[in-house]
């Protein structure tokens, strides 16, 4: 069994990331912070903010996966809560994705070891589970696959759609899935 998620992965994986999006490092302060104060950022009831990792998954077509969400009510990509027997961020994302689609791990190739992207955002309480509103710190990895959708996880996931890279909300994400797809394609 793997070695739980540490926080000084964590903080590594964050430092790494900061040191090549320089820019980007006030943004992940928030999290330093927590790591700093003793948070445990794995335990998805510290609701000041927790880990999440999610996929980032081109198809076959080129286009990328979304999954619509039951509970936010929202296309998302496939992602979710770290679990104690995922032993980094990147195999919690393979996790995940697994768990959410069905597509299995074997036939997904990682494009990089380093997040594709660090978000801090902001989840509503949910008073169905007793969970109050939090942060969700999540580390969002590039992946590939010729694979399809083999089977939802129907108590968390209503659908499955490849959509165009354009579907990313956010305008680096894309450019850092092109930058990625390129890398992995010239390495």
């Amino acid at each position: 069994m793997p070695v739980p998620i540490t926080p000084a992965h964590i903080r590594a994986t964050i430092d790494a990331y900061a040191g090549l999006h320089p820019k980007e490092k006030p943004g992940l302060e928030f999290a330093l912070r927590l790591l700093d104060e003793g948070a445990d950022l794995t335990d998805r009831t510290e609701y000041r903010g927790h880990a999440t990792a999610t996929a980032v998954l081109i198809g076959p077509t080129g286009k990328v996966l979304f999954i619509h969400h039951r509970a936010l009510s929202r296309w998302l990509m496939p992602g979710g809560h770290v679990e104690p027997q995922d032993g980094t961020l990147l195999t919690a994302a393979l996790r995940e994705l697994a768990e959410e689609t069905g597509i299995r791990p074997e036939s997904v190739v990682p494009l990089g070891s380093s997040p594709l992207q660090i978000e801090v955002h902001a989840i509503p309480a949910d008073e169905a589970k007793g969970e109050r509103g939090h942060r969700h710190i999540d580390f969002r990895y590039l992946f590939r696959t010729a694979a399809e959708v083999a089977a939802l996880q129907a108590e968390e996931v209503t659908g499955a759609a490849w959509r165009h890279v354009r579907a990313l909300g956010h305008r680096r994400l894309r450019r850092r899935m092109a930058e990625g797809v390129r890398r992995a394609g010239s390495g």
